[in-house]
């Protein structure tokens, strides 16, 4: 791939339109590694490395460029000298439901910050799917890429999943509510889905009222009225591998 457009992958339009992502720093690309060996799609990435970085020891396809190139390319202003090109791993693809893999549902999260997070502490725990609805942040947003710590390689993605769809694929869901039932409550792991809403507006109530949702409470002190929405999914995520 050209230097010119390995630096529009920076903007989303070009991400889609090439199919690719950039991946920047020693840490993510060895975790890019780790799931190239199950990912042949991973296995294809490119990885670029600077004159003044030192030796590379990599399965991926290797390309030298001059520091002055890499300073180009980079998406910070200390580049690491090393980056990577990865194709696409996430899907649109809406996939039968698999009872060994819980599902956790977006609706139009727009915080790069906690998509991140939640994709690293899903990834903590595996047996997990993260599904976004439309309109939500983009997974190979480089704040994303970087705050999930290589997580994004680990955990498998869908896009694009309307809200209205997901009967069809799942039988029982939960969400959170000030007004429902303890999250360590029993019946809380027996859903397949766990719905989450955008970090100001929440869920759409009237897009749930068609779902066989169950509710269910983080208790708290009650001092505030809400909870980070990255918090949230992780305490939902723990208790359902307490």
């Amino acid at each position: 791939m050209k230097l010119d457009d390995i630096k529009k992958l920076h903007q989303k339009k070009y991400r889609t339109e090439l199919g690719c992502f950039l991946v920047e720093g020693e840490h993510l690309i060895l975790e890019l590694e780790k799931a190239a060996k199950n990912n042949s799609r991973l296995a294809a990435a490119t990885v670029y490395a600077s004159d003044s970085y030192g030796d590379v020891q990599t399965d991926f396809a290797l390309v030298r460029i001059s520091d002055k190139q890499m300073q180009k390319i980079s998406d910070t202003k200390s580049p690491q000298g090393i980056v990577a090109v990865v194709p696409f791993s996430a899907t649109t693809a809406s996939a039968p439901a698999d009872n060994a893999e819980r599902t956790i549902y977006l609706h139009e999260i727009q915080d790069p910050g906690n998509l991140g997070t939640i994709l690293r502490t899903l990834a903590w725990f595996g047996g997990f799917k993260c599904v976004l609805s439309p309109n939500s942040v983009d997974p190979y947003n480089p704040k994303v890429v970087r705050a999930s710590m290589g997580a994004i390689f680990h955990v498998p993605v869908e896009l694009d999943v309307p809200l209205s769809t997901l009967q069809t694929r799942f039988d029982s869901f939960a969400c959170l509510d000030t007004a429902g039932a303890a999250l360590s409550a029993p019946q809380f792991g027996k859903h397949q889905c766990f719905i989450f809403g955008n970090e100001a507006r929440g869920v759409p109530r009237e897009q749930l009222a068609g779902l066989p949702v169950e509710s269910f409470s983080i208790q708290g002190s009650g001092i505030l009225e809400s909870l980070n929405l990255a918090t949230a999914v992780n305490m939902c995520a723990y208790e359902l591998n307490r």
